[in-house]
């Protein structure tokens, strides 16, 4: 099967069995691991562990996301982005670059991650923020 997931053209993919939403067979996407229908990962992403991708969420790129982690809504986990632990990325937010989001931190509204941030503790960034560059956001 082939399904076209940012308007580039059709690639190799499949409906995760657990879920129903679209994997690129480029991806690798546990068993383990809840793709909801709506909700995609493609790229050469990894999600593994018990974490959730649901709503209309993305994971693309060389992102990760493991552990408990959840990325929901329409949000958007891409480039070396690493979300893991019981970390939450939802709503309309973005993380993407080489950050990561770990801990209970949650990342929310229309706020974004990128460079090298990292987001950890039970730190929430929220509203229109970015945490960018070099930035720890802990708590």
């Amino acid at each position: 099967m082939k399904f076209d997931f940012d308007g580039n053209g059709l690639v190799a993919a499949h409906q995760h069995s657990n879920g129903g939403g679209w994997v690129a067979d480029t991806a690798l996407v546990d068993d383990s691991v809840f793709v909801g229908s709506d909700a995609c990962v493609y790229g050469n992403a990894s999600v593994y562990g018990n974490a959730i991708v649901s709503g209309n969420a993305i994971v693309s790129g060389n992102a990760i996301v493991f552990g408990d982690a959840r990325v929901f809504g329409d949000a958007r986990v891409f480039g070396k982005a690493v979300v893991y632990d019981d970390a939450r990325v939802h709503d309309h937010a973005s993380i993407f670059s080489d950050a990561s989001i770990f801990g209970d931190a949650s990342i929310f509204g229309d706020a974004s991650i990128f460079g090298n941030a990292r987001v950890s503790g039970h730190a929430r960034v929220w509203g229109n923020a970015c945490v960018s560059g070099d930035a720890r956001v802990f708590g």
